[in-house]
């Protein structure tokens, strides 16, 4: 912040530079922004020590700040992390450019041409808690898809997140691209968050990616159209008919391999079919993975288990903790999602296709998978590259939001001479 500058005018600054970028950004080449990520990319690499050092200052402040092992982990960047974070961007950088892109054109007897293009939405404010990666993955798709970029990132993610920043705004201007194009909100100050969620004459959407409450406190205040996931509450069915040599294998890494991840598996749903015919082993490996596995009824006869509450249910632990409950059926199973879930993302492992088809059919999340890790709810293993977050609503963009969700449409319409009778 310059000297004497309050929150309201930081922002409207911040606001008036993005909104001219937009513009600028609007009709850039391709391949000029394509070869921007790929210098950021670069840069990242090239700058590795720096962005580390910033980081462990971020890791110092977080853990006076009492965050939990899951978050810290979130927050934490190494250089296996900073190759991935490039590797990333090189990915988005690779994809096609979606501005401009044909979604559909047709003749009119009236003599008129019509297409349906894509075209950015301008500017985007994104809100983020601890992970200094979604600096560089929200940054990267909305230079690919054209937007301009207001980030806030975490209080505890503060330095990271700018020494990230830098790199993206130096493959700008590398390739004369505007440099407000992606900008850091510099301030750890909540009045900046309340006053970006106002800024409708600056701002087209905001993307909040975090924890519940950070989610909700969005879809409460915000005045600008919002793109929201509210909670990762994923569930894996175990159904009667599921291969038991591929159920361990997936539940362990649907909850160990991040924890702290929205994709993380949160609810195991057992047939009572498939435990009456195969017993809950996986629980038990579970278990030996470190995992608190929280069960009720016959599950607790799994060595390790304890108690599950009704609380358990519907709760996102972003944590090593599981809760597991027996079913009837894949009725039984939809019923409980219905219920406790967050239309984010499920599964069921059988190999039964009608089974399937009515998991798929019924579960109304944004995805929905058979026979995988629910770690797979990603926008970068969807191919997108990376993803800016999950959106769980219904309106415009859902499920993993890479750059061609992050455009809208406009008609063009061509004539010859022609006029209406």
């Amino acid at each position: 912040m310059k000297d004497g500058q309050n929150i309201a005018e930081l922002m409207a600054d911040l606001g008036v530079r993005a909104r001219g970028a937009a513009r600028a950004l609007a009709t850039a080449p391709a391949a000029s922004k394509a070869a921007a990520l790929d210098t950021a990319a670069d840069r990242i690499l090239a700058q590795a020590d720096t962005i580390l050092a910033a980081n462990a200052r971020d890791m110092e402040f977080g853990r006076e700040k009492g965050l939990s092992d899951a978050m810290l982990d979130r927050l934490e960047l190494t250089p296996d992390r900073l190759a991935g974070i490039a590797a990333g961007l090189r990915a988005v950088a690779a994809q096609p450019d979606p501005v401009g892109q044909v979604i559909a054109e047709w003749d009119q007897p009236s003599g008129l041409h019509i297409r349906r293009v894509r075209t950015p939405l301008g500017v985007i404010g994104v809100i983020y808690e601890s992970r200094p990666n979604v600096t560089v993955d929200a940054g990267a798709l909305c230079v690919k898809s054209g937007n301009a970029v207001i980030l806030r990132g975490g209080s505890e993610s503060l330095h990271s997140s700018a020494a990230l920043a830098e790199c993206l705004v130096h493959g700008l201007t590398a390739h004369g691209l505007p440099a407000d194009a992606v900008q850091m909100v510099p301030t750890r100050d909540r009045a900046a968050v309340a006053e970006l969620l106002r800024m409708t004459e600056f701002v087209d959407v905001i993307v909040p990616r975090g924890g519940k409450g950070l989610v909700g406190l969005v879809q409460r205040e915000a005045r600008v159209p919002v793109f929201a996931h509210l909670e990762g509450i994923c569930h894996i069915y175990i159904d009667g008919d599921a291969d038991p040599g591929i159920v361990s294998k997936i539940v362990v890494n649907a909850k160990t391999r991040r924890t702290g991840i929205c994709g993380a598996v949160e609810c195991l749903l057992v047939d009572r079919a498939y435990f009456d015919r195969h017993g809950a082993d996986f629980l038990g490996d579970l278990v030996a993975a470190g995992v608190e596995v929280r069960a009720d009824g016959a599950l607790l006869g799994v060595p390790g288990t304890v108690q599950a509450g009704p609380e358990d249910f519907g709760r996102e632990f972003l944590d090593s903790i599981v809760a597991a409950t027996l079913v009837d059926g894949v009725e039984g199973a939809i019923a409980h999602i219905g219920r406790y879930g967050s239309d984010h993302t499920d599964c069921i492992l059988t190999a039964n296709d009608a089974a399937a088809q009515t998991f798929f059919d019924r579960v109304d999340s944004a995805i929905v998978m058979r026979n995988a890790s629910t770690q797979f709810a990603d926008g970068g293993e969807f191919g997108m590259g990376a993803e800016i977050g999950i959106a769980t609503g219904k309106l415009h963009a859902r499920g993993p939001v890479g750059a061609e969700q992050l455009t809208s449409f406009k008609y063009l319409v061509d004539g010859a001479g022609s006029i209406r009778a």
